[in-house]
């Protein structure tokens, strides 16, 4: 077992409760105006990411704790899920770096950024709830 990985029961309940506040996160999402708030759009952008990531760990029966947890989700779902090509787990840990550059740093991303790159992250998410989904 890597460190920073714990093995546990899957855990369906908690699961399904962390879906339900993604949702809730993606109906605020689209409440934003993002041209206006880039970076915060952004940010929750990758926390619905990792937030899906966090599941598909609960339902395979571990969960991360510690430094660089959020990186430990990112290289689990490239280890043990090969539909995630190379250059969506690039995006993901892209995503991971900028937003703690935004919550740490003040840095301000452009609506020209969030608009190139939001393809691929509704993309991304799509994804992971495929996977979840099937999972559940």
């Amino acid at each position: 077992m890597e460190e920073g990985m714990i093995k546990t029961i899957p855990d369906r309940e908690k699961a399904k409760s962390i879906l339900k506040m993604v949702e809730t996160t993606l109906e605020m999402i689209s409440a934003i105006d993002s041209r206006k708030y880039p970076s915060n759009v952004l940010k929750e952008y990758y926390e619905v990411i990792r937030e899906l990531i966090t599941v598909i760990l609960l339902l395979d029966g571990y969960k991360t704790q510690g430094e660089g947890a959020h990186k430990k989700l990112i290289e689990y779902l490239e280890k043990n899920y090969p539909e995630f090509k190379r250059h969506e787990i690039s995006l993901i840990d892209d995503l991971r770096l900028t937003r703690n550059r935004i919550a740490y740093n003040g840095f301000f991303v452009t609506d020209e950024y969030l608009e190139r790159k939001m393809k691929e992250i509704l993309a991304i998410i799509e994804k992971l709830r495929v996977i979840i989904y099937k999972k559940l």
